[in-house]
């Protein structure tokens, strides 16, 4: 099938918002180990009145860094799991504190307990409208009275010293409902409040008031035990946050996959699905404006095609989907979301690297107009990527939007698009098997410099201790973050840090 052109007739456009920032992480696969270098960044300046993003816990002006541990061992409860707040500063996180937090924090409900999976999944939001940014925890393994792996979800709200009080936001309600194994956070409802959406097991749940545990079901649908994956974006140009969900399951007893569109009806009170795509299978959305017209469009990461059902190409041409296709569905006016489209993988014209099987390019995604000029441009994490004999070593790409999106009008990679791993110049370390660099991905102003820094993961190093790099600018440079640097606790079990990136 020869390669679509993507063409374009504007009839309508909207002031550009620049700054917008959103991410998404996918879960991390099993993890192998790495070696790894350490360094800190140099002085930079001082924060700026506007941040491009990030989330400020302690209202210091500097982006803070959330990475999730739900490997981790806490108390010697294997599994427990905690949450890692690396704080920002002028040298970017790492040397201004951290703070671990777990159900044994005092400001936290429950008791840690062995599979927990506290931090399985962590999202950031304004949930009492102040300054500071408050923290969104899941645990999906977190048994409620006889009620196993129940799940929960809480809410640790921001304040001068780092963070103050908490509540729980969700409890599963059977065993098994693993309440809090995906999360997101956006004002569906237009009531200028944060409401959560809530990933379980076959399963997603709405709650509109996160000051309490109170849930409503939006939508049930067989998963095959993995996390629902999530974002958010106003995909009907209502003016409210829309929810991305997209999920699949193989022959548990049936094969299927989606791609659903929620939005919020007023005079239905509650989220309604409003467009899907089906048989397009996806591990990572992102949502950002990458061709600048005002509209939100929907990033597909590592879209492939599961379920047959004589649908044409849902994650478009079937001979990019080597090595994990990204998909972009395109926002417009009048309700014409996703009528165009764009699909690349590493064979893409213009793109670095090559295609294989097992890259998976865009297991994670993230997003931010890195040079501010008016169209976001879209990180892709391939962690699957071999570094010449080391498998799964890892990389990421960094694509910059433009006037046609994320391609070219010949279908090309717009110029300046790179990629980065660990042998690349400048970036700390070196690539070895197993290290899954770019296994997750989030963006934040870490050193006040007013423009957006990239967190990269790399789960696997260090036989899975795992570490982060901080990126400034989405460029070369910068620090990374270890257990061992920030002085947590060893444990017997592979922590994993940076499986989870808070968002």
């Amino acid at each position: 099938m020869p390669k679509r052109t993507r063409t374009r007739t504007r009839t309508h456009t909207r002031t550009h918002r620049p700054g917008r920032l959103v991410a998404a992480t996918a879960a991390a696969a099993a993890l192998t180990g790495g070696l790894l270098t350490l360094t800190a960044t140099s002085a930079t300046a001082a924060p700026t009145a506007a941040q491009p993003g990030g989330a400020d816990f302690n209202g210091d002006g500097y982006a803070d860094l959330a990475v999730g541990v739900p490997s981790g061992t806490v108390g010697g409860k294997a599994k427990a799991g905690y949450v890692s707040v690396v704080f920002g500063g002028q040298h970017g996180p790492g040397p201004h504190g951290v703070r671990r937090i777990t159900q044994a924090t005092v400001e936290v409900p429950g008791t840690p307990e062995s599979g927990d999976r506290f931090g399985g999944s962590v999202t950031t939001a304004h949930v009492d409208d102040d300054k500071y940014a408050d923290l969104v925890i899941g645990a999906p393994g977190e048994d409620i009275d006889a009620k196993t792996d129940a799940g929960s979800v809480t809410v640790l709200y921001g304040t001068g010293d780092g963070f103050a009080q908490a509540n729980t936001a969700a409890r599963g309600a059977k065993s098994g409902d693993a309440y809090g194994n995906a999360l997101a956070a956006a004002d569906f409802t237009g009531d200028t409040d944060v409401d959560l959406a809530i990933g379980g097991k076959d399963q997603v749940v709405a709650n509109y008031n996160p000051y309490t545990a109170d849930t409503q079901p939006l939508m049930a649908d067989r998963m095959g035990g993995r996390a629902p994956v999530l974002t958010t974006g106003d995909f009907d140009t209502d003016g409210l946050p829309d929810l991305a969900l997209a999920y699949y399951t193989k022959g548990q007893p049936y094969t299927q996959s989606h791609l659903r569109l929620y939005g919020w009806n007023k005079d239905e009170g509650s989220m309604l699905n409003f467009w899907n795509n089906s048989n397009g299978a996806a591990n990572a959305l992102a949502s950002g404006d990458f061709d600048g017209d005002g509209y939100d469009d929907l990033a597909v990461g590592n879209c492939r095609e599961i379920a047959d059902e004589n649908i044409d190409d849902p994650c478009g041409p079937e001979e990019l989907a080597k090595g994990g296709a990204v998909h972009i569905r395109f926002g417009g006016a009048n309700g014409s979301f996703g009528w165009e489209q764009q699909t690349f993988n590493q064979d893409t014209a213009g793109m670095p690297g090559v295609a294989e099987t097992g890259d998976g390019f865009g297991d994670a995604l993230a997003v931010a107009d890195i040079d501010a000029d008016g169209h976001d441009d879209l990180i892709a994490g391939a962690p699957g990527e071999a570094i010449g004999s080391a498998a799964k070593a890892g990389s990421v790409t960094v694509l910059k939007g433009g006037e046609m999106g994320l391609l070219d009008p010949a279908g090309a990679a717009n110029k300046g698009t790179v990629a980065f791993q660990q042998n690349s110049p400048g970036i700390l370390g070196v690539a070895q098997a197993g290290d899954l660099f770019g296994g997750a991905l989030a963006f934040g102003d870490h050193n006040g410099d007013g423009r957006p820094d990239l967190s990269v993961a790399a789960p696997g190093e260090n036989s899975s201790a795992g570490g982060v790099w901080d990126l400034p600018g989405a460029a070369a440079g910068g620090s990374v973050v270890t257990p061992n640097s920030l002085g947590l606790p060893a444990s017997s079990d592979p922590l994993a840090y940076g499986a989870v990136l808070g968002k």
